[in-house]
């Protein structure tokens, strides 16, 4: 599951009160493990890393979470792109476009053939449109920026970033990707939520 950083704290101690006190907290380089008095198991990774050595590891991966990061945001489906750089929740500037794209046809023989034809060159379309989109308005961010969030169509994702123009952007692209639908400005501004999250796996007593 998926907790904002401005949650951790509450919800670990609701996890203390369904599964009793916290018996054991093992931390690493990349979070915490929390055994519990029931014999639960709560994993707890923050989506920046963090120093896991010292005392008061929980307190102190609640801290790294809420921490701000500036990420750079690239959303990808057909017919439509975002782009977006957020500092921790905050957007800093961002750009929503669209390119028409055909729906399939179901017209059989040379028409359809053609009609592939030319969704394709669409499709390529809407991938040249989005690489010059996020050269333009990503572009001067990227040197400041920590991590590239992407979501969308991971086929076109990587097709934009592939551009050689992108290749510095391409090598922040190290948080997994967001679950997103079709890219729109309030999607965009949703994706913070989604970045920024502190993963938890939750595993039960047997």
């Amino acid at each position: 599951m998926l907790v904002p950083p401005e949650r951790v704290e509450r919800w670990l101690d609701n996890a203390a009160g369904r599964h009793g006190a916290f018996v054991d907290v093992a931390a690493d380089a990349a979070g915490v493990t929390v055994t519990c008095a029931d014999g639960a198991v709560l994993r707890l990774d923050p989506p920046f890393g963090w120093d896991g050595t010292g005392p008061a590891a929980l307190t102190r991966l609640g801290a790294a979470a809420r921490s701000r990061h500036r990420v750079a945001v690239l959303l990808v489906r057909r017919g439509r792109w975002a782009v977006g750089v957020f500092d921790g929740p905050d957007l800093v500037v961002s750009k929503v476009d669209s390119r028409l794209v055909q729906g399939r046809t179901a017209a059989g023989g040379w028409s359809q053939q053609r009609f592939a034809r030319r969704r394709g060159n669409q499709t390529d379309a809407v991938v040249d449109h989005a690489v010059e989109t996020a050269v333009r308005v990503l572009g001067p961010h990227v040197a400041g920026c920590a991590a590239l969030a992407t979501g969308g169509d991971r086929g076109l994702v990587d097709e934009v970033l592939a551009d050689r123009g992108l290749s510095a952007l391409a090598a922040l692209r190290r948080l997994p990707a967001v679950e997103v639908g079709e890219p729109s400005k309030d999607v965009l501004l949703a994706t913070p939520a989604l970045f920024r999250a502190v993963r938890v796996l939750v595993t039960d007593p047997v």
